[in-house]
C-alpha cells in the first residue's frame, strides 16, 4: 500500500508529486505503455522508496481514474477541449483532480497549491491561473455533494 500524504514530509510529498507528474506526462504522449513507463522509473528513481510509493500511487490512480476525470474537466475547461490543452496542463489537471476528488486524506487547498506550483514550473504563462480555476470549482463542487 502507498503512503498516505501524511506520511511523508513536505518535501518527499512535493517531490513525489512532481514524479507522478512526470509519469503522466510521459503516459499522455502515448509512445509507451503506463505500465511499462511505471516499471522503467521504478528501476531508475533515485527517490527515496516511501517517495517513490506515494509518487506510484498517485499516477497510477489518476491515469486509471481518467476516464471518469477527462470528462470533468472538458466540461469545466469552457472553451477548451482536453485535447487542446497543452499536455503539461492536462497532466497536472489530471494529477489535481485525482487528489482532490479520491485523496480525501489530503487537504483539498494541499492539492490545489500543489498543482498551480507545478503549472507555474512546467506550463506557460497562464497555466498556473487555468488550472486554479478549474480546480478551484471541483473542489467547490465535491464539496457540495459531500
Amino acid at each position: 500500500m502507498a503512503p498516505t500524504d501524511g506520511e511523508l514530509a513536505i518535501k518527499e510529498r512535493r517531490l513525489g508529486r512532481e514524479e507522478a507528474f512526470r509519469l503522466l506526462f510521459q503516459a499522455d504522449q502515448g509512445i509507451v505503455d503506463f505500465d511499462e513507463i511505471l516499471e522503467l522509473e521504478a528501476e531508475e528513481t533515485d527517490l527515496a522508496p516511501a517517495t517513490w510509493q506515494f509518487a506510484y500511487g498517485l499516477a497510477a490512480g489518476a491515469w486509471s481514474r481518467r476516464v471518469d476525470i477527462d470528462p470533468l474537466l472538458d466540461e469545466l475547461a469552457s472553451g477548451w477541449s482536453l485535447e487542446r490543452m497543452a499536455s503539461a496542463d492536462r497532466a497536472i489537471l489530471r494529477l489535481g483532480s485525482y487528489e482532490v476528488l479520491y485523496c480525501l486524506e489530503t487537504p483539498v487547498g494541499v492539492s490545489i497549491n500543489e498543482a498551480v506550483e507545478l503549472a507555474k514550473r512546467y506550463g506557460t504563462d497562464d497555466s498556473s491561473r487555468f488550472i486554479n480555476g478549474i480546480l478551484g470549482t471541483l473542489a467547490r463542487r465535491r464539496a457540495e455533494t459531500s
